[in-house]
């Protein structure tokens, strides 16, 4: 017979929400700490002309290693050493430029400890985020961070939970607010993202997968309504441009005019495309970025915009083109 088996009414439910409560009231707490010591490690890191080293071990450790990656992410340089590592060589990575960012909950990692006077003598700055001021790292470090919660969501209160949970928030608030300092832009942002959706997103413009030159469906003013049509179906872009020799763009027509115009009884063999063309069209530039120009396919519920610059025509892009490339 399993545990389980013991228990036939456990309620799973009740203790994960009792997690979940403990953790947000370990981040309500956390307000507190938001003070002069962080604006302190604000400005700190700042004017950092290194990097953010960050250390921790075990659970701190872990969370340390997010912590870094959300610094390296949003504008602050930053990456982890473990202590262990750092002991065995890897100090070296570490100049007097740095700023080391050591976690550890009760202050008294000896890991952690066991550096402090090699980092000092490299005349390393020193930030430590504990939950006790007066343990061993927050009276030996440089500036401290203090993050505590009352009670462990582990009902034994031993295993690492709303503490953890803190921590990982305190790192964020660093990071969020250094990220709003330096002026940190979404394009900033993806050039640490150029890999996957978000990368895509944020780094495809619209003349990277537009169509160009000779793919550019297009007829001119006389045309006839019939070589309007055999454009549209050579070209396989559901759409023509009216424009001149210079290219400068007269107007639009589209598979769905098409479909529009039989109920209004005109002669397709001998109407021309001046008789049926929409003027003007939706238009994008071509550093426009491709996300932008999706959203506004999505919000006119069409599948292809003009490229232009002013009225000249540069090219075209179609809803197949952000399939393709992962925008969508």
């Amino acid at each position: 017979m399993s545990y389980l088996d013991l228990q036939p009414k456990f309620d799973f439910q009740l203790i994960g929400k009792q997690v979940i409560q403990t953790e947000r009231e370990g981040l309500a707490e956390l307000d507190q700490y938001i003070n002069e010591d962080f604006t302190k490690s604000c400005e700190a890191i700042l004017n950092c002309m290194g990097k953010v080293i960050v250390m921790g071990v075990g659970k701190s450790g872990h969370i340390g290693r997010k912590i870094a990656a959300t610094f390296a992410s949003t504008g602050t340089p930053s990456f982890f050493v473990h202590p262990n590592e750092a002991s065995h060589g890897d100090l070296g990575m570490i100049t007097s430029h740095d700023i080391v960012l050591a976690i550890s909950n009760s202050g008294e990692s000896d890991e952690i400890k066991k550096l402090i006077p090699v980092l000092k003598r490299k005349t390393v700055q020193l930030i430590c985020i504990t939950n006790q001021p007066n343990s061993s790292m927050g009276k030996a470090t440089d500036i401290h961070l203090c993050v505590k919660v009352s009670h462990e969501a582990c009902p034994l209160g031993l295993a690492p939970t709303a503490s953890t949970t803190a921590i990982l928030a305190m790192g964020d608030a660093l990071a969020v607010a250094l990220l709003k300092a330096r002026g940190f832009t979404a394009d900033d942002f993806a050039l640490s993202h150029p890999g996957g959706a978000l990368g895509r997103k944020l780094l495809l413009h619209v003349k990277d997968i537009m169509h160009t030159d000779n793919e550019i469906p297009r007829v001119s003013y006389n045309a006839s309504l019939r070589d309007a049509l055999l454009e549209i179906t050579h070209k396989k872009l559901g759409l023509t441009v009216i424009c001149d020799d210079s290219m400068k763009i007269e107007g639009i027509f589209t598979d769905g005019d098409l479909r529009r115009i039989f109920d209004l009884g005109i002669d397709l063999n001998n109407a021309k495309i001046s008789d049926v063309m929409t003027y003007g069209g939706i238009r994008v530039r071509p550093y426009d970025l491709a996300v932008n120009a999706l959203s506004i396919m999505q919000s006119h519920h069409i599948t292809a915009l003009l490229v232009a610059d002013r009225d000249e025509l540069l090219g075209v892009i179609h809803m197949h083109d952000m399939l393709r490339a992962g925008v969508v």
